[in-house]
């Protein structure tokens, strides 16, 4: 049977982490569709069909599936979950607030966090904070997953020929409401789709500081901005930029840590990186272990030397 991919969007645009659950979903099956439930979702239904190795993309179209609450979109996956052996989506903050409700709903075992397929009914995926790889084989009719992104190279978003197919919208209980949003607008890269990032900890001592030495090394270097747990804690930067195990999970091209010890909590976020670079005053800093460059120095001095160096 084929699989099924939940599409993440803002109504506008299709975001990135699709292209690597459809990268995970081709290797469930040979057989790929994408779900696009939104409102005024034409643009973005249109770019899922470009997507390399679809099939079909159904789009199912409504004002009350405009904020994408978990609660409708459950119930839009489960009116046409019978057609498909696999439902994936990103393990983002969307995939992760409906994909829940869909195992439950079906009574099925939901597998979180897939950073590898190995056969239609097996999976790897990180636990103990990405210290040991559990092998999981599911034997149910429907496997429910989400999809760690940096695990998978995302497809090609062109190339490809689906068909788009409207479908009605199933009716929801209409229980929960979209009360409001609190974004944090910023002119950089989405921090989980960045190729660079510099991320700031604790070390940094304060939020003026952040600023005053971060935010201009990531100008130099056109990145997005992260941050440890502590930081965040510390009120430093706001929570969206945290990495880490409870934050967000990256794997640029390069990762740039400033003032970071290197928590567990925060390298199991950020360790996937392709080039890694610390720079801490504390040479036996565990962020050290992970480093592909490390330099042990004082941050004050170091990061803006380097900040000069790039322009």
């Amino acid at each position: 049977m084929a699989a099924l991919v939940i599409a993440e969007h803002d109504n506008q645009t299709l975001k990135a982490a699709t292209l690597n659950a459809v990268a995970a979903a081709l290797q469930c099956s040979p057989e790929v569709d994408i779900l696009v439930a939104g409102s005024g979702v034409d643009a973005v239904a249109s770019a899922a069909a470009q997507i390399a190795g679809v099939r079909n993309v159904v789009q199912m179209d409504a004002p009350a599936l405009a904020d994408q609450l978990a609660e409708p979109l459950a119930v839009q996956i489960l009116s046409i979950a019978s057609g498909y052996s696999h439902i994936l989506a990103p393990a983002t903050a969307s995939g992760k607030n409906v994909l829940p409700r869909v195992a439950a709903k079906l009574d099925v075992a939901q597998l979180s966090d897939v950073t590898k397929v190995v056969s239609p009914d097996t999976f790897e995926r990180p636990i103990y904070a990405g210290n040991a790889i559990a092998t999981v084989q599911s034997g149910d009719p429907v496997k429910i997953i989400t999809v760690r992104t940096t695990g998978f190279d995302p497809v090609a978003a062109t190339g490809g020929s689906a068909t788009v197919e409207k479908q009605a919208v199933a009716e929801s209980a209409g229980k929960s409401s979209f009360v409001g949003r609190e974004l944090t607008k910023s002119d950089r890269p989405e921090l989980t789709a960045a190729k660079i990032i510099v991320s700031g900890g604790r070390g940094l001592g304060s939020g003026e500081k952040y600023q005053e030495l971060i935010a201009p090394l990531a100008d130099k270097l056109g990145a997005a901005l992260g941050a440890s747990r502590a930081a965040v804690d510390a009120g430093y930067v706001p929570n969206d930029y945290q990495v880490g195990q409870t934050g967000k999970i990256v794997a640029p091209q390069l990762y740039i840590a400033v003032g970071i010890s290197g928590a567990i909590q925060h390298l199991a976020g950020m360790k996937d990186s392709k080039v890694i670079v610390a720079i801490n005053k504390d040479p036996e800093a565990p962020i050290f272990g992970v480093a592909d460059y490390g330099l042990v120095a004082d941050l004050n001095t170091a990061v803006p030397e380097l900040t000069q160096a790039l322009s």
